[in-house]
């Protein structure tokens, strides 16, 4: 056991913005571990059981709400995502620090919970960037990409009125946002 407690970061931003390769690089840079999630969606052919996520029935996820055994859970649709609280506590109760990639519901939670994470939103560098990025994907007809990009402006706005970030970045070129998360995250632990 770590004489000092690992940090919480959470990472969040819209569809398309680059969130999910900041995180994987802030844990190989950081030697932290990714929280894996909790979910009641059906297991895909590419997903891996305890890398992916944690694959339960609705029985299960509504026990472990009850129970109070998730930092922060949401119901999007028709499945639930949740973050185990017991992994979490237990990385970080030994000097491990954490990353979630959540939303910012989850997120609002998490600052309730856990005022100490250190919680960084991600930005595209404009909304038309954004649409043209989603598009670029080629993974969704237009009406599924008009719904994301509505979707990721309500999320940003709701991002910047939450209070529930400490930082927010720009994700204009994906090497230089990294850094940036990188930075914010080694500062903040300088400081405590």
């Amino acid at each position: 056991m770590s004489d000092k407690r690992g940090l919480l970061v959470v990472i969040s931003g819209p569809s398309g913005v680059g969130k999910t390769t900041i995180t994987h690089q802030l844990v190989q840079r950081l030697g932290a571990v990714f929280s894996v999630s909790m979910t009641t969606r059906p297991k895909t052919a590419a997903d891996t059981e305890g890398v992916d996520y944690y694959f339960v029935d609705t029985e299960r996820f509504e026990r472990a709400i009850a129970d109070g055994e998730l930092l922060e859970w949401a119901k999007v649709f028709t499945n639930y995502y949740g973050t185990p609280r017991g992994p979490v506590e237990h990385e970080l109760h030994e000097g491990r620090d954490v990353i979630l990639e959540i939303d910012v519901v989850g997120a609002e939670q998490i600052r309730k919970s856990m005022p100490d994470a250190l919680a960084i939103f991600v930005n595209p560098p404009s909304e038309e960037e954004l649409l043209r990025r989603l598009r670029a994907r080629a993974r969704e007809g237009e009406d599924v990409i008009q719904r994301r990009f509505s979707e990721a402006k309500r999320e940003m706005q709701q991002a910047r009125e939450c209070g529930a970030y400490d930082h927010f970045i720009v994700n204009e070129n994906l090497d230089e946002a990294i850094n940036h998360a990188y930075q914010l995250v080694t500062d903040h632990k300088a400081a405590v």
